[in-house]
């Protein structure tokens, strides 16, 4: 189960750059896709081995340049509601503010892990500054600089001093867990339905899941997994007219809790941003993909529609592409057992393991007859050993002499033979290289 961290506080405190800094070194080492949007306010981060997903609130609020009070307190309140923790960001350099005082008193009643940090302190005088902040009644003070990262591991510590070590939850059964996700009113909840409404009795519902996300374990016709269902559980009150928003957020939860996201998409609609923002956040959590696009029997049909269809939404995802497209109908029940099946085999694909023998007697020969482009310098790059690490996702090493000098296309290269070789279909495939 992840945790979820919201930095809130008021504009130009530096929440953006904050956000940057804590998420770049995790994003440096996954975030190498081209395209991927520029505007996310999510992302992955960890600090001493502990794994948590960040939102920036502030780039959610519409109209955030302005200090609108009640944007701050739908923040908040979206805050409070969704995350595990909260760092509340305050400038040393302006002072207590009457806005923070009222942030405060939001955070002080919801009895929520809150960490008060004050920004721009990037000298000695300032953190005497920062004592006034004491008055807002939520504890001790981190004082740090989100340009130049000063501060910020004291603050780190204490934020994910509670949160569990990847390990404790790894405990869990090997039963497969699905989740449903997409934009509002795509049918997940429909699909949900269609394949625990009929037969209410070969579900059951896992206890000591959270408020968040509904675990039923489905077991009929041969199949046996755990879906996730986060769609529809609290009623939207006056903050989430940003629903997308909202819905973005318990798509992370869900993401973070699953083996393979089934991602929904309306036929109508085609794939929208939201829906590439949903999937590279899954890729870059490691997790199967399958897509599934609903509402087919709505489409007017040519011959060969859906084949036309699933280019353009390989256009779309590229690189990543290796992943099963299903169309189905849910109102008609039409195909979604296929899409259970495809959930199925994406999970069996995730866990595969190739004997290390096996990998280099494939793979070796290939890269000697098409070896890596000689560097800048003229020297040449040698792939001498190749093994698959024990994690639960494909992760590949490749042992060589000049690890640097591989380049992105080359390791594309790589990866789409390990890809024609090995069934990998719906999984993100990670190549690492180093020195022998």
């Amino acid at each position: 189960m992840g945790n979820i961290v919201a930095i809130v506080g008021r504009p130009n405190v530096g929440k953006s750059t904050l956000f940057n800094r804590m998420v770049k070194s995790r994003q440096a080492i996954v975030e190498e896709t081209a395209g991927v949007t520029r505007d996310r306010h999510y992302g992955a981060s960890d600090w001493n081995g502990k794994h948590f997903s960040l939102i920036d609130t502030g780039g959610y609020v519409l109209g955030s340049d302005d200090v609108f009070e009640d944007e701050i307190r739908k923040q908040v309140a979206l805050a409070i509601d969704e995350a595990d923790a909260i760092i509340f960001l305050v400038d040393a350099r302006e002072g207590l503010h009457p806005l923070d005082q009222e942030v405060a008193v939001l955070l002080r009643q919801s009895k929520k892990n809150v960490i008060l940090v004050a920004n721009k302190v990037d000298h000695t005088e300032w953190i005497v500054q920062s004592h006034e902040f004491y008055s807002l009644g939520l504890g001790e003070v981190y004082t740090i600089s989100a340009i130049n990262g000063s501060g910020t591991g004291d603050m780190l510590d204490e934020l994910v001093k509670n949160f569990p070590l990847e390990a404790e939850d790894e405990e869990e059964t090997d039963i497969p867990k699905f989740a449903v996700v997409g934009r509002p009113n795509v049918g997940k909840s429909s699909l949900i339905n269609a394949l625990l409404g009929h037969e209410r009795n070969i579900v059951t519902d896992v206890a000591g899941t959270t408020r968040d996300s509904i675990h039923s374990r489905y077991n009929a016709f041969g199949m046996d997994f755990i879906l996730i269902d986060t769609a529809g559980l609290r009623k939207k009150g006056k903050i989430y007219e940003n629903i997308e928003f909202y819905s973005v957020l318990r798509s992370i939860r869900s993401i973070e809790e699953c083996d393979v996201v089934l991602l929904m998409i309306d036929a109508q609609g085609g794939m929208e941003a939201q829906d590439l923002n949903i999937l590279h956040l899954a890729e870059k959590n490691r997790k199967g993909v399958v897509i599934v696009v609903n509402k087919w029997d709505l489409v007017e049909k040519q011959t060969n529609t859906h084949l036309e269809f699933e280019k353009l939404i390989l256009e779309r995802i590229a690189p990543f592409t290796d992943v099963p497209i299903v169309f189905t109908s849910v109102v008609s029940k039409q195909r979604i057992f296929k899409a259970l099946e495809l959930a199925n085999e994406v999970c069996q694909n995730k866990r595969r393991q190739i004997p290390t023998s096996q990998l280099n007697e494939l793979l070796l020969p290939i890269i000697q007859n098409s070896p890596p482009p000689a560097t800048t310098r003229g020297q040449y790059v040698k792939i001498k050993y190749v093994t698959q690490l024990k994690t639960s996702s494909p992760q590949f090493v490749f042992f060589c002499n000049y690890p640097r000098e591989v380049k992105e296309n080359y390791k594309r290269f790589l990866e789409n033979k390990l890809r024609e070789n090995f069934q990998f279909r719906g999984v993100p495939v990670q190549l690492y290289f180093r020195q022998k």
